[in-house]
């Protein structure tokens, strides 16, 4: 038996494993197209409200659209509530796909295998869209946010397994990129226009009051996701 010729097509198997990242198509917002990306679009009336809050999804390699909006309900290619108003695209590179247990680029070893890894991006995106496709979608505790920490804990992204719904909002927030103006305008537009109206017809306590909320909101996700973990458990 040739042994050599054994050793050399595992070798050669395992390097397209971990080193085969193909180059990713342009960023197309007319097309929808957003390869390895986080999308971001504005919520009806919640964000009029709070416009830090909106819906996410995450996209797989040829820029498709994948994102959790309802129970039971993962959409391909039909982005819900609208058009994405921002992006921040994602490094391969910072993901582990282990071709076996010996072959993690990340430090959690097992933990990771346990969770469930992916050998490609794709994969990693598919192994959640199968989870979620089971799941009850609630605001407040399993939704659009959820399902994209679940993808890039199975991606072990940037090295972390510790991806949740508060860093993932936190990660598109500060770091996301507006695709044009009117996605600004449509992001913010309806919340300037109920606070003026609420300052006009109920006065400062209207402010006062959305800021109440906003905090609240703010307190539960905080407190659900560090102190009180099984809460918001997905």
């Amino acid at each position: 038996m040739d042994l050599k010729g054994v050793y050399d097509i595992e070798h050669t198997s395992t390097t397209s494993i971990h080193h085969d990242l193909w180059p990713l198509d342009e960023i197309n917002p007319k097309e929808a197209k957003f390869p390895c990306c986080l999308v971001w679009t504005p919520l009806p009336v919640v964000s009029w409200l709070a416009p830090f809050i909106g819906h996410v999804g995450i996209c797989r390699e040829d820029g498709v659209i994948i994102d959790f909006s309802g129970s039971y309900l993962v959409n391909v290619d039909n982005f819900a509530f609208g058009s994405a108003a921002r992006y921040l695209q994602l490094d391969r590179e910072q993901c582990c796909f282990p071709p076996n247990l010996a072959g993690h680029t990340c430090k959690h070893g097992y933990m990771h295998s346990e969770y469930g890894t992916a050998v490609t991006w794709d994969d990693a995106l598919q192994s959640s869209v199968r989870q979620f496709e089971h799941k009850t979608y609630n605001i407040f505790t399993c939704n659009c946010h959820s399902f994209v920490a679940n993808c890039l804990n199975r991606l072990s992204y940037g090295g972390s397994m510790s991806w949740n719904m508060v860093n993932v909002a936190a990660l598109i927030l500060f770091k996301g990129y507006w695709i044009d103006l009117k996605s600004i305008i449509r992001s913010f537009l309806p919340f300037t226009v109920v606070v003026c109206l609420g300052i006009s017809l109920v006065g400062w306590p209207f402010l006062i009051g959305l800021f109440s909320l906003s905090f609240v909101l703010i307190g539960w996700f905080l407190s659900g996701t560090y102190f009180m973990k099984n809460l918001l458990e997905c």
